[in-house]
């Protein structure tokens, strides 16, 4: 994309050549705008970021993985602005406008050796093209790059959106549920850019989750840059840019959760005829972070019973009699009664597929809400027991 230029080596804080590094460099200040984690436990990144980001503007972004710097103290704090410095010298611009993300192992201090040696290095490697490596780079126990690019027009202008990700495991909606990068070449001013971030995050990756647990790192960033000469200034330009913005996170989100650690399916849970939009939410959250309800998916056993009970403890009005519940097109219960062996056969076939749909039904109202969410596997187990080996 132009005026954005990426980069990703390793430097020496994940073993095994794996890179490690990443940097986002944009040729000017780049308007900018955030939304963070909202744990109480926070990354020393996050803390500086919250301040920084407050001016609305960006240059340049340094990205480590295999560390969080988390539970770090002071020395967290002064590891994170050094590392700012460092990046703010080599590329000759203010230090106020880098900012930094860490992911990876929490309670470990930053090698600091290996980022005075990684730094002035990886500035040489920046290139446009240098995209895919950016998005290795951020990784932690991901199994695949996360890139999404999407364009539009405005006034018979194109502009473009590309949004990069990295999430397998510690992801819950609670703001941003991981690190995403979101680069744009629009026009545009730091509060319409913070409201549009803030509504496509709502709809996608605060509608995801993995195993329920909020990160200490969670960061979700945008970057304008002004090359593509299309201003967002009116309710037209507006709808526009939100639809296309919602679209690249939303992608990026079921990517996350595609991704999930140990996972092998990904499910949509719609609940709809709720009394309220917060009874929708709270159902669906729920059901879709019920440990009950992902095994038994990962096991392809329909046992209906699971998603029932899950919606009855979310909160939400609940009347058992009225409750309808379908896998993808196959009912399995209509009006709080089971179907029946036949139905259950079918569903579990259903349950054979990579990717389900599953839509309860409350028949009390108009409100729907969704989550996606993947399965729970014995890999799920392994990954996270042996994560620090």
């Amino acid at each position: 994309m132009k005026g954005f230029k990426f980069a990703g080596i390793h430097s020496g804080i994940k073993k095994n050549d794996q890179k490690d590094l990443g940097l986002i460099c944009c040729e000017t200040p780049a308007v900018s705008a955030a939304l963070f984690t909202r744990n109480m436990v926070i990354a020393a990144p996050v803390i500086l970021g919250k301040e920084q980001i407050k001016k609305g503007l960006c240059q340049a972004v340094l990205v480590n993985s295999g560390n969080a710097n988390c539970f770090t103290g002071d020395r967290g704090i002064e590891d994170a602005i050094a590392c700012s410095k460092m990046v703010a010298a080599s590329l000759e611009i203010p230090q106020d406008l880098v900012l930094t993300s860490s992911t990876g192992v929490i309670g470990q201090n930053l090698p600091m050796e290996k980022f005075k040696t990684g730094v002035p290095k990886i500035v040489t490697q920046l290139s446009e093209n240098h995209i895919d490596d950016f998005a290795d780079a951020i990784l932690t126990t991901d199994t695949c790059k996360k890139v999404v690019k999407k364009s539009g027009m405005i006034k018979e202008k194109k502009f473009s959106i590309m949004g990069i990700a990295k999430g397998s495991g510690m992801i819950r909606p609670d703001m941003a549920t991981m690190l995403a990068f979101i680069c744009t070449d629009i026009n545009i001013s730091a509060k319409n850019l913070k409201t549009s971030l803030t509504a496509a995050n709502e709809k996608s990756f605060n509608r995801i989750t993995i195993d329920g647990d909020t990160s200490t790192n969670d960061t979700l960033l945008a970057l304008a840059n002004d090359t593509s000469g299309v201003e967002i200034n009116d309710m037209e330009s507006k709808k526009i840019f939100q639809d296309i913005l919602d679209k690249v996170c939303f992608d990026l989100a079921k990517m996350v959760v595609k991704d999930g650690e140990g996972a092998t399916k990904l499910i949509q849970i719609i609940v709809k005829g709720a009394q309220t939009k917060k009874d929708a939410f709270k159902a669906s959250e729920t059901i879709a972070h019920s440990n009950l309800v992902k095994t038994a998916i990962y096991g392809e056993d329909p046992n209906w019973g699971r998603i029932t009970a899950a919606a009855g403890r979310s909160g939400a009005h609940v009347v058992p009699e009225k409750i309808d519940l379908f896998f993808d097109d196959q009912a399995l219960v209509l009006k709080g009664k089971w179907l029946g062996l036949e139905a259950e056969k079918k569903t579990a076939q259903i349950m054979k597929k990579d990717d389900i749909t599953i839509l309860l039904d409350l028949n009390l109202g108009n409100e729907t809400d969704y989550f996606w969410f993947c399965d729970f596997s014995e890999n799920y187990v392994k990954i996270n027991a042996e994560y620090r080996s």
